[in-house]
């Protein structure tokens, strides 16, 4: 099967990790039979578990038609690389849009493009040349641009939490949603789907876009999008509690826990609807991640089924 004959759909991201975490099992060569079992079980529970077989099978083929070093090496990657280094090089083959390798767009080349990043579940910190200690989250990529006349780092993905130091250059962040000036201080940024959420903690900071500048104060932050900023409102030091390694609730609906969970592991995490808004509060510590999901049931009326590792779904307890 050629690349032009394949469904030219776009793949949901969650599901094409799954496909590249079941082709990196496979061509491990130490898979058992129940392993094997899992893996089409998992292609048959869905029909877009199938495509996606079908699209990665097909790009992994045809990697030697790409005129890039890093395609060209893909192939034997598994074999001279780690698990994680693997994962991200099978990514640009799977994250397939209309078709063909979406080489310049897909998030694990830009994270392998950039000076510091991050993979699903690591976290990092990194004391940059004037002093300032810049803690990476999960799945997160930055640039960093220090020179004469500027400090500027560049945002590519995740989120960070910025310890600035005060200095004659200024200090921005720019990410795809717009610009933020900061004097000093402690600043946490994520970029969500359409905007980046800016939280400041100490010092000051000013939001840029569209010609638009907003000034945030400590214990505020904003919604920044191209095209406008939103009203200030309340930060949390709750949400970046990640660079303790916990996850903090307080209150929370549980799909937007485990939405919040599903950012620190690999493949897809839901629930259903029936238990999406019951409530949690707690610390969970982020580097178990299995060790959460197997509490939810000491903690709410939930069952936590596994298809497989990466296809997990929490449903209602069974009544009898």
């Amino acid at each position: 099967m050629s690349l032009h004959a394949l469904d030219r759909r776009r793949i949901a991201s969650a599901v094409a990790e799954q496909a590249v975490a079941w082709l990196v099992e496979l061509q491990s060569g130490d898979i058992s039979e129940q392993r094997r079992q899992a893996w089409q079980d998992w292609r048959a529970a869905d029909a877009e578990h199938e495509r996606a077989w079908q699209r990665i099978e097909t790009v992994n083929l045809s990697l030697r038609d790409l005129d890039t070093p890093l395609a060209l090496n893909a192939l034997g990657a598994p074999a001279r690389r780690n698990r994680r280094e693997a994962l991200k090089l099978l990514m640009l083959c799977a994250l397939v849009s209309g078709g063909a390798i979406s080489l310049r767009d897909s998030e694990p080349l830009l994270a392998l493009r950039s000076d510091a990043a991050t993979g699903v579940g690591e976290r990092r910190a990194l004391h940059l040349a004037d002093g300032s200690r810049l803690d990476l989250n999960t799945a997160s990529a930055v640039d960093v641009r220090f020179d004469a006349g500027q400090r500027l780092i560049e945002m590519r993905q995740g989120e960070i939490l910025l310890d600035g130091v005060a200095d004659s250059r200024p200090l921005r962040i720019r990410t795809s949603q717009g610009l933020i000036e900061s004097r000093g201080g402690r600043l946490g940024i994520r970029i969500l789907e359409r905007s980046s959420r800016v939280s400041l903690f100490a010092g000051s900071a000013d939001l840029l876009a569209d010609g638009q500048r907003q000034s945030l104060l400590p214990g505020q932050q904003a919604n920044l999008s191209p095209a406008r900023i939103g009203t200030p409102f309340s930060a949390s030091e709750d949400s970046v509690a990640w660079t303790r390694g916990m996850l903090v609730a307080s209150h929370m609906r549980l799909d937007d826990f485990l939405a919040e969970l599903g950012r620190y592991r690999r493949g897809h995490l839901s629930c259903d609807p029936q238990v999406a808004g019951l409530l949690l509060s707690g610390s969970y510590p982020l580097d178990n991640t299995e060790r959460i999901l197997a509490m939810l049931p000491k903690a709410l009326p939930v069952e936590v089924h596994s298809l497989t590792r990466y296809w997990i779904k929490v449903h209602p307890r069974a009544t009898g």
